[in-house]
């Protein structure tokens, strides 16, 4: 990967499962070793049980110990801001997950702060006023968004949130009516992709573990190769996350793209 242009980084989304023993994890391993033996092979993670509940600063602070020096972090935003947003309240939701990511602010491995909106979230005008509320609101932070309603990619949008310096997150999903294409944009100097599989059966079933329970082909992932590249290209730092995390998969596809791009780097080292 050293031919890319940008600092760029390949990890999961969440690293605690304990179905992942066997995959990532030895059978036996304890839940308290599974960070750092992730770290051993993944420079990255993303956070996802932040949308359940706000984390406590302790429980951050160890992880950044568990983790080690090399590995940074994004974090999901709680649900609180994206899913069930209460008018009368959510400035202060956000003013308790401000204090609650400290840890991450302090140590200088936070990447993103990652803004996740249901496929709920419509392009109308009551919910822009609302994101660009809630943008102003979390100034400061290294902030990404990712839609699922496919409304919301536009070249509109998208100059909106290169105005304010907001990070667009690229996606990998079915092929299915309303959702987002895959795409490559970047607005921000920090790049953001995320593998959420393509389970076009179950996607919209009541099962939401089943939507991402999908395990990529290698010639799948290869078709990004030539984006991830030009998405490189215009950003400084590039953090690419798998969802699919059902039976560790995602931690198997993470590993295969990692090698894909690093045989894609060689194959150009040497090209004349």
């Amino acid at each position: 990967m050293t031919a890319l242009s940008c600092d760029l980084r390949i990890g999961t989304s969440g690293f605690d499962y304990p179905e992942w023993r066997g995959v990532l994890y030895s059978p036996d391993l304890p839940r308290e070793e599974f960070l750092p033996t992730y770290a051993a092979t993944f420079s990255t993670v993303e956070l996802n049980f932040s949308y359940y509940r706000i984390p406590r600063e302790e429980q951050l602070e160890g992880m950044l110990e568990r983790g080690g020096p090399r590995l940074d972090f994004s974090i999901k935003a709680h649900e609180s801001l994206t899913h069930k947003v209460d008018p009368g309240s959510w400035k202060e939701a956000v003013a308790e997950y401000r204090r609650s990511i400290r840890p991450l602010l302090r140590s200088g491995r936070l990447v993103a702060v990652l803004l996740q909106f249901p496929y709920s979230f419509h392009y109308d005008a009551d919910q822009r006023k609302y994101l660009d509320s809630l943008l102003r609101e979390l100034d400061g932070l290294p902030l990404v968004v990712e839609f699922r309603n496919g409304a919301w990619h536009t070249p509109r949008v998208l100059e909106a949130l290169r105005a304010r310096g907001v990070g667009f997150c690229a996606t990998d999903m079915p092929d299915l009516k309303g959702l987002p294409e895959a795409g490559e944009a970047v607005t921000s100097p920090l790049a953001y992709l995320r593998f959420h599989g393509r389970n076009r059966e179950t996607w919209w079933g009541s099962d939401a573990a089943a939507r991402f329970d999908y395990l990529y082909t290698e010639e799948e992932l290869r078709q990004w190769v030539p984006r991830i590249r030009r998405m490189s290209a215009q950003a400084s730092r590039f953090r690419i996350y798998f969802n699919n995390h059902r039976q560790g998969q995602a931690a198997v596809n993470a590993r295969m793209l990692i090698q894909l791009l690093h045989g894609s780097a060689q194959e150009q080292a040497v090209s004349p």
